[in-house]
């Protein structure tokens, strides 16, 4: 029999944050019950390791590793927790640590409060894999009911994650609610504005980086792992990129919505997560104050498509990223040939395919191309202004993604309503059947009628919404076009708003498709 001191005893305390209520689970709690042990028992301690505020449901924890090396070095042969639940929630890790690894170690291991010794023969050793299952089953509950809390503050339009949206900061009165942070506003405008002149991501990206204006990383003390040469930008400030770009640019969160939900767990025991799909996001309206308004935000969704995938080349072409071949309906380029000084346009698909004969070449002279185009039309905008149908045009420009989406949130609240009015009927059988007393059905039933009606409104609302998102402000259209035909050299803004898409045949035949309809 091996005498208590000859064993070097790790003392393993762990407390995660859905434990922190509870005061037994406490780390004072916890290490007082296994001093008292050790003292009692003439065990030498060698070690403590504590994890403070990590979960049960994995074994990605610092002191825990921290403990396995010692073991693998021997110098510790024995561990003890105040119970199985402190060494790990999940039942196979538990059950491999306890019944495979410590064995194979000849690791004496301990659960004081769970009568658990691996060097004594008895029942509670036997019912130990049990143990280990109610200790999983427990922490799938509790992250069950904080998945729930989540869920439902979300849908009361709380934030709750734990990093403020770039241009805003936590309500000092209330950390669920979001405010402007001006500093960071100003650079979100500044980006808005960029857009609606027709830049790319990437311009967008460059021009913040040149500037020095910091970027979201740089205001979290984000460390950066890079070496910074003498010509370098200052890692104070970091270096703007494409996606950051584009993801302030497409975030409802700037219009004053709480937009949540757009990640999954794959389970409670693992962290890592999957997107979900955008018609699943927990979308909140009028939560905060907005940084930018809704028609400014929903009239760049309509260019980005546009500018999204226009690369940056050294010459700039009005035509960028406007351009599709008409026979295969790819995007064309623009290329610049060195040898005659002039510029071409390229089928996309060819230069790519080319040895499988997937489409023709399509080249053209562009500096020719954009003068016919520029012509055709100049020529068709006045004919739209003589015709003075302004306002029958501009009633037919529709923002689809977003009509798409309020269809879809009208269907949602009609199916509601269904279901609320068949429980509306459901309750008033009960009443008749006994099965609810008459002041009961009277609350029910006042409460979903309130909910039906509220719903009817939310549907008008959106309806109205719908009608509005698809018109473009008369002045606004009027101004673009009396700009276009008073100007020598149009904008590139300009031309994005006039035109939706130029398709090119190989019979240099052309297609312009514009932004307006109805126009002959």
């Amino acid at each position: 029999m091996i005498e208590n001191n000859n064993f070097k005893v790790g003392l393993y305390i762990r407390l995660s944050r859905d434990d922190g209520n509870i005061e037994s689970d406490s780390i004072v709690s916890q290490r007082s019950l296994l001093s008292q042990y050790v003292k009692e028992n003439n065990y030498i301690v060698v070690d403590e390791y504590v994890d403070d505020g990590f979960s049960g449901t994995n074994f990605d924890r610092p002191a825990f590793k921290e403990m396995m090396k010692d073991i693998e070095i021997g110098k510790v042969n024995m561990i003890i927790t105040k119970d199985m639940s402190r060494l790990g929630r999940d039942y196979i890790g538990t059950g491999e640590l306890i019944e495979k690894y410590f064995p194979n170690n000849n690791i004496r291991y301990i659960a004081i409060n769970d009568g658990i010794d691996t060097f004594i023969d008895n029942t509670n050793n036997d019912i130990a894999p049990f143990k280990a299952i109610m200790n999983d089953m427990y922490a799938k509950d509790i992250s069950k009911k904080i998945k729930s809390s989540l869920y439902s503050r979300m849908k009361d339009g709380l934030y709750v994650s734990g990093r403020c949206p770039f241009g805003y900061k936590k309500d000092p009165n209330n950390k669920n609610h979001l405010v402007v942070n001006e500093e960071q506003a100003s650079v979100v405008r500044l980006i808005y504005d960029l857009a609606l002149k027709g830049n790319t991501y990437h311009y967008i990206a460059q021009y913040l980086t040149k500037r020095k204006i910091k970027t979201p990383a740089s205001y979290y003390n984000y460390v950066w792992n890079t070496k910074c040469s003498n010509n370098c930008i200052s890692q104070e400030y970091g270096v703007w990129v494409d996606t950051t770009i584009k993801s302030i640019l497409t975030n409802q969160i700037y219009v004053g919505y709480t937009v949540q939900g757009k990640t999954k767990k794959i389970n409670y025991k693992l962290k890592k997560t999957f997107k979900n799909n955008p018609n699943d996001y927990i979308v909140v309206e009028n939560t905060h104050e907005a940084i930018i308004d809704k028609d400014t935000f929903n009239y760049v969704q309509t260019l980005l498509p546009k500018n999204v995938k226009r690369p940056e080349k050294k010459r700039f072409y009005l035509l960028d990223g406007l351009l599709y071949c008409g026979d295969c309906k790819h995007r064309i380029t623009i290329r610049y040939q060195n040898k005659t000084g002039r510029s071409y346009t390229t089928c996309d698909y060819y230069r790519t395919y080319s040895k499988y004969h997937v489409c023709t070449t399509h080249t053209n002279n562009y500096e020719v191309l954009e003068n016919v185009i520029l012509v055709n039309v100049r020529e068709v905008c006045k004919k739209y202004l003589d015709k003075n149908k302004i306002k029958d045009s501009i009633d037919n420009i529709t923002f689809k993604d977003n009509t798409i989406k309020i269809k879809k949130q009208i269907e949602i609240l009609e199916l509601t309503n269904n279901k609320l009015i068949q429980s509306l009927d459901k309750t008033y059988m009960d009443m008749l059947k006994g099965i609810i007393d008459e002041e009961q059905y009277i609350r029910v039933n006042e409460s979903l009628k309130r909910e039906i009606n509220n719903n009817k409104k939310n549907i008008t609302n959106l309806k109205n919404e719908s009608i509005e998102s698809n018109k473009i402000n008369n002045k606004q259209i009027e101004k673009y076009i009396n700009e276009f035909l008073s100007l020598e050299n149009p904008s590139r803004e300009l031309i994005a708003n006039l035109v939706e898409k130029i398709y090119i045949y190989q019979d240099k035949k052309l297609d312009i498709i514009f932004t307006f309809k109805n126009i002959t």
